[in-house]
């Protein structure tokens, strides 16, 4: 077959143009598939998104309530949180535990001791008790010896201060 300048490249082109087109066609079916389940894909990821977002703002109304119902309270105690916070700041807060610690060492010790003691002082006052109770009857029963008058006027010899030689 002759060829005729010009015709054949022209020829040539839509010839390649047919055939892309017809592969282009080709590949229709399946890059339509691709697309139906890219778009059933975005549909139900913004079917997900939906619900995430109603949860969200059911979440925010919740936290709102909260807040709300909070804001006044924690406002009323911003003043003496303040205060705490300065009076935390303090570098004697920091002795504390050791003054603590100094107090169960040497405080309590002498605390059980004067609980223990206020019991010994019981015992003796009771003791004290018997023994002047003692003492009575035994003063009675010498008061009722003969005599016994006589002794108690007597007054003891008083022993004389030695003289010193010089």
């Amino acid at each position: 077959m002759a060829k005729i300048p010009g015709v054949d490249s022209f020829v040539g082109g839509v010839l390649a143009v047919l055939q892309a087109q017809t592969e282009a066609l080709a590949a229709l079916p399946g890059a339509v598939q691709s697309l139906s389940a890219a778009v059933k894909n975005l549909a139900d990821a913004t079917a997900g998104a939906k619900d995430t977002i109603q949860t969200l703002n059911r979440l925010a109304t919740r936290i709102e309530g909260i807040v709300e119902e909070l804001e006044e309270p924690l406002k009323a105690l911003a003043p003496g949180m303040t205060r705490m916070a300065a009076v935390l700041d303090d570098p004697v807060v920091s002795t504390v535990p050791e003054t603590l610690a100094q107090v169960q060492r040497d405080i309590l010790p002498v605390l059980r001791t004067l609980a223990d003691t206020n019991d010994r002082v019981a015992f003796i006052a009771g003791s004290t008790e018997r023994i002047m109770a003692f003492v009575d009857e035994t003063g009675r029963t010498i008061a009722g010896i003969p005599g016994a008058a006589l002794l108690a006027r007597r007054k003891p010899a008083v022993p004389k201060p030695a003289v010193a030689d010089s």
